[in-house]
């Protein structure tokens, strides 16, 4: 499969100054890769074990983009320390996490990845004086819901990955302290795959997670919190008898498994959790519709398209699966002219060029597509919505069990404190629109 023999871990250099982080990677000796963070942001004063630890942590897992090219047999480490439970941690993300990669490129979707360990247990770095709740900001409606309810605790801020300008008019209407990270791929990436190297999805979310460790500690922030729904658990499609979920690094099982870790690496002075975990993302939609939707309405988007590198500034491409499922769930909740204007009043539901797409989140035809989209008994339910406000919609002919109820509440992994705040603010919430 690979032309290459060996994978190597080289080393990371940290400038606490200039807050530029890089990261070296390598293939046999005849390639070598620099990937770039800028923490721009002004550090609190952190324990430097703990930010070592966790700049390994985000050295490895970053390592993904660069071996996924050639899939080399051998991972070689050359610099940090990865005991057996890392080990183990690693080498389950990287497989579970490259499954769409191994799917798109018909590739073995048990390709073993094993990552060596080369030191005894880790013990846990003690951290004290962290506190607070940090929330990743991606620009759309999930994180957005969890900082209109999380707003009013003791410390929060917010922080983000790339995409700074278009970002900007969205961290300006949050109003909370915001850090920012830029991150740069190594050039060669693009090249290289243009002359064949493998390309493919990685589990970008897992990434998103180790930098979030990084900046808690350099800000002070005890609580690293993300946003992925119950929803996200499930398995997009089944390859060669193995479940493939295009958010797997979003899944329960993944934060469950990043818990483990943080909590061996960091003891219970850093945490991990997804605050929206019991909820579906037609529920999400519906509270985002109550409490979101009039203040952030011009400057959102969950479009994975509004992303690219050479845009600045939020859009709605209307095309992708992300748009048609989106706009399906706040059809039930959002005014009809105010919902279409975000697309430049284009109505998805009503676009024939879309009907496949909603075929396959109905699931009634192939499978789910590859992409942040909800379970299919919430899109069918969020379709039996639609169809009570659009009678032409009736065309699209499914089963939903009676005693489906998108409001009903899923496992979670939240600290029961927490889990207290998600439920008190949903109850007031409730007896408001009741």
């Amino acid at each position: 499969m690979s032309q290459h023999t060996q994978f190597v871990f080289k080393r990371y250099e940290f400038e606490a100054n200039s807050g530029e982080l890089r990261l070296y990677y390598g293939y046999d000796d005849s390639l070598e890769f620099c990937e770039y963070f800028k923490f721009d942001f002004e550090f609190t004063d952190y324990d430097e074990a703990a930010l070592d630890r966790a700049l390994q942590l985000l050295f490895f897992m970053a390592g993904v983009s660069y071996y996924k090219l050639y899939l080399a047999p051998e991972i070689v480490v050359q610099a940090g320390d990865i005991d057996e439970s890392l080990a183990a941690f690693l080498s389950k993300t990287y497989q579970r996490g490259l499954g769409e990669f191994f799917y798109v490129n018909r590739l073995d979707p048990e390709t073993p990845i094993t990552f060596p360990p080369n030191t005894d247990q880790l013990e846990p770095v003690k951290l004290v004086e962290q506190t607070g709740q940090l929330i990743g900001l991606g620009g759309g409606k999930d994180s957005l819901l969890s900082v209109e309810l999380l707003r009013d605790q003791t410390k929060v801020a917010t922080w983000s990955l790339n995409h700074h300008s278009q970002l900007e008019p969205l961290v300006e209407k949050v109003g909370l302290p915001h850090f920012s990270v830029e991150r740069e791929w190594d050039k060669q990436l693009k090249s290289l795959n243009e002359q064949g190297a493998l390309n493919g999805h990685v589990p970008i979310s897992a990434i998103f997670a180790c930098v979030g460790a990084v900046v808690s500690i350099l800000t002070g922030y005890k609580d690293n919190v993300v946003s992925n729904e119950s929803s996200a658990s499930e398995p997009t499609l089944n390859y060669r008898g193995v479940d493939i979920n295009h958010q797997y690094s979003k899944s329960l099982e993944y934060e469950q498994d990043f818990q483990a870790i943080i909590s061996q690496l960091f003891g219970d002075g850093l945490r991990y959790y997804s605050f929206l975990r019991p909820l579906s993302e037609l529920h999400i939609a519906e509270l985002f519709a109550q409490i979101g939707f009039t203040k952030y309405k011009d400057v959102f988007s969950s479009c994975n398209r509004a992303f690219r590198h050479n845009e600045n500034h939020l859009f709605w491409c209307g095309e992708c699966a992300k748009c048609a499922f989106v706009f399906l769930i706040l059809t039930p909740f959002i005014e009809r002219n105010q919902l279409e204007s975000l697309w430049g009043g284009k109505n998805l539901l009503l676009d024939a060029s879309l009907q496949k797409t909603y075929k396959q989140l109905l699931g009634l035809q192939g499978d789910k597509p590859l992409d942040c989209v909800g379970e299919v008994k919430e899109s069918r339910a969020a379709m039996r919505l639609a169809q009570e406000i659009y009678p032409e919609l009736s065309h699209y002919k499914f089963d939903l069990s009676a005693d489906y109820d998108f409001r009903s509440w899923s496992a979670q992994a939240l600290p029961s404190e927490t889990y207290d705040i998600l439920r008190s603010k949903l109850t007031n919430q409730q007896s408001e629109h009741s």
